[in-house]
């Protein structure tokens, strides 16, 4: 089968299992960088929202030889774990005042998402956009976001420039700036010692970890960084959760830089997180970051 057959099947094997009290489609979804996905929606009637379960993953597993009768199992199994937590009735989302507490930023690359840009708000910052999502609750969804578009502000009656506003100001205390040395980076995901030579490399993202990279945005550990180290800062995009910083002496050479960041992202980043192929630079007389041309 190929991929769309595949699909077609997936849906018909669901709506076999669950019967007419629910509503089993196919949607495609416009990701991150133009990455374009096929997902499964499954809703009852009285369902405000529900999960969409994406197919590429499960196609690749039917072609490396697990059942297609495995994989619908997979697939409930994942949509009552997800439907347990959609209780929460989404008529909230059209009062304001009960989501505006929960508005944040984000940056992407401006160049990779022309056609998403085109529906959501967004203000240019070099070769990046400034975007907005609204956080959901912790508890109940995880670390899951709902993307703002163009017609929540209409619904809201609300500006782009009062949402940058607002998501400025929630971003110091939901999102908090966080900068640790890669070693300690690397010992927490290596579980032992790293050698402290690694010090003069920083990561910089939020508390969460979570759409990180925008942390440049508002980040005062950068700026006492670059102050206590008397120096500029390059800055390295590892992707739209975090970044790179390391001391600016303005003599390294910055093809080497450009390099390892093209490699890091076509080898180690996935497409959809993959936030820049470009350098910065945190200028630390003037307290701004400057893309390196």
């Amino acid at each position: 089968m190929n991929f769309k057959e595949f699909t077609e099947k997936i849906v018909l094997l669901v709506r076999e299992r669950l019967g007419d009290t629910y509503k089993v489609t196919l949607t495609k979804v416009l990701k991150n960088n133009d990455i374009r996905l096929t997902g499964i929606v499954i809703m009852k009637e009285s369902d405000s929202m529900s999960p969409t379960i994406y197919l590429e993953e499960s196609y690749q597993r039917y072609q490396d030889g697990v059942s297609i009768q495995k994989i619908v199992e997979g697939i409930m199994v994942l949509y009552k774990a997800h439907a347990r937590n959609l209780k929460l009735d989404m008529d909230f989302f059209r009062d304001f005042s009960l989501v505006e507490n929960r508005i944040c930023h984000k940056i992407i690359n401006y160049e990779k998402n022309q056609e998403l840009l085109q529906d959501i708000p967004w203000f240019r910052w070099h070769d990046l956009a400034v975007t907005f999502y609204y956080a959901m609750e912790e508890a109940a969804f995880g670390r899951a976001s709902v993307v703002i578009h163009n017609n929540h502000l209409d619904m809201w009656g609300q500006s782009a420039e009062e949402i940058y506003r607002i998501a400025r100001r929630n971003m110091r205390f939901r999102m908090p700036d966080v900068l640790l040395p890669m070693n300690k980076v690397l010992e927490e995901m290596l579980g032992t010692k790293v050698n402290k030579r690694e010090m003069s490399l920083y990561v910089l993202t939020n508390r969460d970890k979570l759409f990180g990279a925008s942390a440049m945005l508002y980040s005062e550990k950068m700026k006492l960084l670059a102050e206590n180290l008397h120096t500029d800062l390059l800055i390295l995009p590892s992707s739209v959760h975090e970044v790179l910083l390391l001391p600016d002496d303005h003599k390294q050479e910055y093809d080497h830089y450009r390099k390892m960041v093209q490699e890091v992202n076509t080898t180690q980043v996935d497409p959809e997180e993959i936030l820049s192929f470009g350098l910065y630079r945190y200028d630390r007389e003037k307290a701004e970051i400057q893309e390196i041309l």
